[in-house]
């Protein structure tokens, strides 16, 4: 029986796809994988009541050192890091493939709503969008061949509803168990007083217009984001966002809702579906996760590219990742480089 090795976080998700694979004939064996915030008893439990194996991992001296401080550090340089683009290949799937390797598994399996399918010319593996509105592909964008070569998403093709009812079939106590929205080492989702409690923070400064027209105070970089449009505080008669955040003069720009640009810089990409292309391509571009895809040329140049967009884009945010898409298949993605 091949063994896998499955992230089992407590959540329905997690708990259906140990289910799948079961039913697929795989010796399943779930790991927790704990940042020690004490919450390991539902994944516990659903390993218990569908008999696989179990065990702890702690991993929060890895996801301190390679996702929480680049993550404060980048929100204090005014950038907009998304954490779960992080981890996925420098933390999680890592432990996973770590704990895979121990047991003589040659798969790991994830709850991610996404799907992966070998290209027959190139022999890359290719990471597909999931076909529901769960589609969870740009989180996983980071993923390198290594990786992908060796996981499986039992539930690529399911939706929510679906996932939930079988759940309760299973008699599982997280079938109706809400789904998690916030960072995980931040429950409370106040991203800006964890970084304050951890970092010397920059003081308040100057909303200013495009022209360095004062239009208010501000309470800190670290608060805001690149598109932001509520919980500014500023009243000038229009609509306003911020359109960039500058860290060397302790200031925010704002702009009119209604205005946006036309390129982007994108860089330390990871080539999915392509192998380092030399030659300008034509993609649908996320730049925030979200359904919307932007028509775009993505002109590269190694590990970097140039996105231009067919028509204005409201300012996307440094430290986000790009990721472009052919139909359902991630060509590939990087970060949001400053502009």
């Amino acid at each position: 029986m091949e063994k896998v090795v499955l992230g089992l976080s407590g959540g329905v998700d997690s708990a259906v796809s140990a289910s799948t694979l079961k039913e697929k004939g795989y010796e399943v064996h779930g790991v927790f994988l704990d940042i020690v915030l004490g919450n390991s008893a539902d994944a516990r439990a659903a390993a218990e009541r569908l008999g696989i194996g179990f065990e702890v991992v702690l991993i929060a001296d890895e996801l301190d050192k390679s996702v929480c401080r680049p993550f404060a550090e980048g929100y204090l340089a005014g950038k907009t890091p998304t954490p779960c683009i992080m981890c996925n290949p420098r933390v999680k799937f890592p432990a996973l493939l770590a704990v895979a390797d121990r047991i003589g598994a040659k798969y790991v399996a994830t709850g991610h709503y996404a799907r992966t399918r070998c290209d027959e010319k190139t022999g890359r593996t290719l990471l597909l969008k999931n076909l529901s509105h769960n589609d969870q592909s740009y989180m996983l964008s980071g993923l390198t061949q290594e990786i992908l070569s060796r996981v499986i998403f039992p539930l690529g093709t399911m939706e929510k509803p679906k996932i939930r009812e079988i759940a309760q079939g299973l008699g599982l106590s997280v079938a109706s168990k809400p789904d998690s929205m916030e960072i995980c080492f931040i429950p409370d989702g106040d991203y800006a007083a964890y970084i304050e409690r951890r970092y010397e923070t920059p003081p308040g400064g100057n909303f200013v217009d495009s022209g360095g027209k004062v239009l208010g105070l501000h309470r800190g970089i670290h608060h805001y984001t690149v598109g932001q449009r509520r919980g500014l505080g500023v009243s000038t008669g229009e609509r306003l966002y911020v359109s960039k955040i500058d860290k060397e003069k302790n200031e925010i720009v704002l702009t009119p809702v209604g205005s946006g640009v036309n390129k982007i810089p994108v860089k330390e990409i990871n080539w999915i579906a392509l192998e380092s292309p030399s030659e300008p391509f034509c993609a649908n571009v996320k730049v925030r996760h979200s359904k919307t895809e932007y028509p775009s040329l993505v002109t590269p140049s190694g590990t970097e590219a140039e996105v231009s967009f067919d028509s204005p884009v409201r300012h996307p945010a440094p430290g986000q990742s790009a990721v472009f898409y052919d139909g359902d298949v991630v060509l590939g993605g990087g970060e949001i480089d400053f502009y």
